[in-house]
């Protein structure tokens, strides 16, 4: 296995609840009151989609797909979802500091360092709004193939920790059947004080719509009994996706970077003010050049 290359789900498609759109010679993000099943080829009007997409909005008889039934790849919670803080440099798309709110990952003047992570609100290299949470959500949509999974990346709070619950719930309820359950991908909306009444829009997760909590376990007990006589060995496959994931510093591939930083990280949602004097700035001036200059400042 190649060293330093993080061996992550295959993906065959993604999932989202916005788009990216061109708004003033600009690319940026617009949130969605719906869910969007794209494949991994892009063309001028932006993602393709998936046939899933279209299937699945004639099966549930609306134009607005707000939920898709899923099973997941592994038991294990964090194989499934992947979640930490997150900086990027806005021009690159190269993480410059993961961190879980105990440990980071950081690029500094002198090379990578492990380093403590006090979360964003106690860091001083994330002032300024540019660490966010970050998650990484792997599902697998019908049976065409095996082991492929779509996608779905938020930074979006509600649906770190509501996916974050709900995975580790399922599968401690289900005696470690996670990967075994028939579950659904589902929209939700809410709106706070924040938000100023709007409605801002999440994703959970459920057993799938018409069965009880105890028909989703008596389902996955008999999938896993067929598993198991069939020689299929889900423990060895979470340690093996276990190994794959911490084989590499990041997850994300170099191709795949600037497309995450343009959704969810550019530098109006980074914080980086109105003033066209700080813009000008900022344009000569990288984030990762601030951040090793603040690094600099720290450690002197």
């Amino acid at each position: 296995m190649i060293k330093g290359l993080a061996i992550t789900p295959p993906v065959i498609g993604r999932i989202s609840i916005g788009k990216v759109v061109e708004k003033n010679g600009k690319r940026l993000p617009e949130k969605d009151d719906q869910l969007t099943i794209t494949s991994q080829i892009q063309n001028r009007d932006g993602w393709v989609n998936h046939p899933l997409d279209e299937a699945l909005r004639k099966a549930s008889g609306s134009d607005k797909l707000r939920s898709i039934p899923i099973r997941f790849l592994f038991n294990e919670p964090d194989l499934n979802f992947r979640a930490e803080y997150n900086m990027f440099d806005s021009r690159s798309g190269r993480p410059l500091c993961v961190g879980n709110g105990e440990t980071c990952k950081r690029y500094t003047a002198t090379g990578m360092q492990s380093l403590p992570c006090p979360s964003p609100d106690g860091c001083e290299l994330a002032k300024g709004g540019a660490c966010k949470p970050y998650g990484r959500l792997n599902v697998m949509i019908g049976d065409a193939e095996e082991m492929g999974t779509f996608i779905f990346r938020t930074t979006g709070f509600n649906s770190i920790r509501t996916l974050a619950a709900r995975l580790s719930y399922y599968q401690a309820a289900s005696g470690n059947l996670l990967a075994c359950l028939p579950l659904e991908l589902r929209l939700r909306g809410k709106s706070t004080t924040l938000s100023h009444r709007a409605a801002i829009y999440y994703v959970d997760i459920t057993v799938r719509e018409g069965l009880t909590i105890e028909d989703a376990f008596a389902q996955a007990r008999q999938l896993n009994e067929r598993r198991q006589s069939g020689g299929y060995e889900q423990a060895a496959l979470d340690v093996v996706a276990r190994e794959g994931l911490s084989n590499g510093a990041f997850e994300d591939s170099e191709e795949e970077r600037p497309e995450i930083v343009e959704e969810f990280f550019t530098e109006t949602n980074m914080g980086t003010g109105n003033s066209s004097t700080k813009k000008h700035k900022e344009e000569k001036v990288g984030l990762r050049e601030k951040l090793n200059a603040k690094v600099a400042n720290v450690e002197a």
